[in-house]
């Protein structure tokens, strides 16, 4: 997507100060970094930090589902600390060269449940999942219907480059019932069944989804226990 492309002479930094307003500590992560290359829109930056900050100092269990140039795993690792358990897959065998650099690497497919399960099992649970793997839209739903059941409570699950729905060579298209927002629309009803009498499209998942937030190219889910609701007059 040429047409999107910064200007390589430009100020990273000073292009997400002014457009979105944030000057948070992972700006100077993303914005600084230098060795192998991190590839991320400028507009995910304060995304990011919004949602994973909480996670920041502790041992959180983060699994990110794509590697490509390794750039990626060391911005979690110096924006998450040390005490993070951090895991990276890739189905590129190359990746294999980043092991044990700024994360764990493995190599396999996220659409391989048997893969992912036995990943999470050495991981000893999961807390955090962003999926920056193909942005092919049967992967996207194969890594989420596998992994999402196995994400801990109070844990977060965030799919990026989402704009890859609307592409018909990743699977998607506006009109396309692979397009992941049409299957999103099917989650947001399954949260809301308690106010109509169509059922659950999705009840391993929708039981158990307390949010649903739709950015730019984003997709968050986030995992609380949830509680068939009630309302009070007090006063």
């Amino acid at each position: 997507m040429r047409r999107f492309r910064f200007d390589e002479d430009g100020d990273v930094a000073a292009d997400i100060r002014e457009k979105y307003g944030y000057d948070g500590d992972l700006l100077p992560v993303f914005a600084g970094n230098t060795g192998v290359v991190v590839h991320k829109w400028h507009h995910y930056i304060p995304i990011y930090d919004r949602y994973f900050s909480r996670f920041r100092g502790t041992k959180v269990r983060f699994l990110e589902i794509g590697i490509n140039k390794g750039g990626s795993l060391q911005m979690w690792r110096n924006y998450l600390g040390e005490d993070a358990v951090i895991y990276g897959i890739d189905i590129n065998k190359d990746c294999a060269r980043f092991d044990g650099q700024a994360a764990q690497v493995r190599i396999g497919s996220q659409a391989d449940p048997e893969f992912l399960n036995a990943l999470v099992d050495e991981m000893g649970g999961v807390d955090v999942i962003l999926d920056d793997g193909s942005h092919r839209m049967p992967h996207v739903r194969a890594s989420f219907e596998a992994l999402y059941p196995r994400l801990e409570e109070h844990g977060i699950y965030m799919i990026e480059d989402l704009h890859t729905a609307y592409i018909e060579k990743y699977g998607g298209g506006y009109r396309s019932n692979q397009n992941f927002f049409r299957f999103a629309r099917e989650l947001v009803d399954d949260m809301h069944r308690w106010y109509h009498k169509k059922g659950m499209r999705h009840p391993e998942l929708g039981r158990v989804i307390s949010g649903l937030h739709i950015h730019d190219s984003i997709a968050v889910i986030e995992k609380e226990p949830v509680y068939r609701p009630v309302h009070s007059r007090v006063g």
